[in-house]
């Protein structure tokens, strides 16, 4: 039986991606019992209350900025919908992400990437996107581009150029509404020990509402950046969206605010 260690201070080689979750490890001691960082405490102006994150584990998820859905060529273009409202997120993601990443919070890509044969895609699933079983559905190639609708590594399921993403960051294919579902961004979270969520993307009302409540039902700590989300649906929709994670849910903040957050860190 091998002895408890009794040299602390060894050279160990970490097992963890995360610096609140990993393992120290030799040829004969593994030690699980790695000290947390300190918080990093940011004092975030939200609603119903403000809230103070640990930046070491928060992390950001972005949801669904594909040109499937925010891109000229896109689905929703396609369907002959309005597409730009759900662009507006891009610019306030633009000047809140690299803050971000300067101040080591994850940034979490989930979008729609299904499997070619659809295999995990249950016939509800496909009845949503196509109702009477005509017109162009998940999987079947767009008509200007060939590429076919939402399917993991295509073009239509890729995230908007304009948008700011860097190979460090985090990206993860959600099957469903809700990106916890069926999906690794649950044990992604956990694995670099997250604790808060700030969530974004599109569209309010569905894939980000109901991924910020799987969140909350998981024990996350929710919070919403109303003016980095964006919907096509009627604006009675947002509302509703907003007022339930007031309610309910979570907090309801905004990029400026976290900028503030985050510079009245710096100061």
């Amino acid at each position: 039986m091998n002895k408890p260690p009794t040299d602390a201070g060894r050279a160990r080689r970490r097992l963890g991606a995360g610096d609140s979750y990993h393992w120290r490890v030799d040829e004969t001691v593994v030690d699980m019992a790695m000290p947390l960082p300190e918080p990093r405490r940011a004092a975030i102006a939200a609603e119903p209350q403000s809230v103070v994150c640990d930046l070491n584990r928060t992390a950001l998820v972005v949801i669904d900025m594909q040109n499937d859905f925010c891109a000229p060529g896109g689905w929703v273009d396609h369907l002959g919908q309005d597409y730009t409202p759900d662009r507006r997120p891009i610019e306030p993601l633009n000047k809140l992400i690299p803050p971000l990443r300067e101040a080591g919070v994850p940034i979490v890509w989930v979008n729609w990437g299904n499997r070619a044969d659809l295999a995990n895609m249950p016939p509800n699933q496909i009845h949503l996107y196509k109702p009477d079983g005509s017109g162009i559905g998940l999987g079947e190639p767009l008509p200007a581009s060939g590429a076919p609708v939402l399917q993991k590594d295509s073009w239509a399921a890729a995230i908007v150029d304009e948008l700011d993403t860097d190979p460090g960051d985090i990206f993860v294919d959600k099957h469903r509404i809700s990106g916890f579902w069926d999906t690794p961004l649950d044990s992604i979270l956990r694995n670099l020990g997250t604790r808060s969520i700030l969530f974004a993307g599109v569209n309010t009302d569905q894939c980000v509402l109901h991924s910020l409540t799987d969140a909350n039902f998981l024990g996350y700590g929710c919070i919403l950046l109303e003016d980095c989300c964006a919907t096509t649906s009627p604006d009675f929709c947002t509302e509703a969206t907003v007022w339930n994670v007031r309610k309910c849910f979570g907090f309801v903040s905004d990029s400026t605010r976290v900028l503030a957050a985050l510079r009245e860190m710096e100061g």
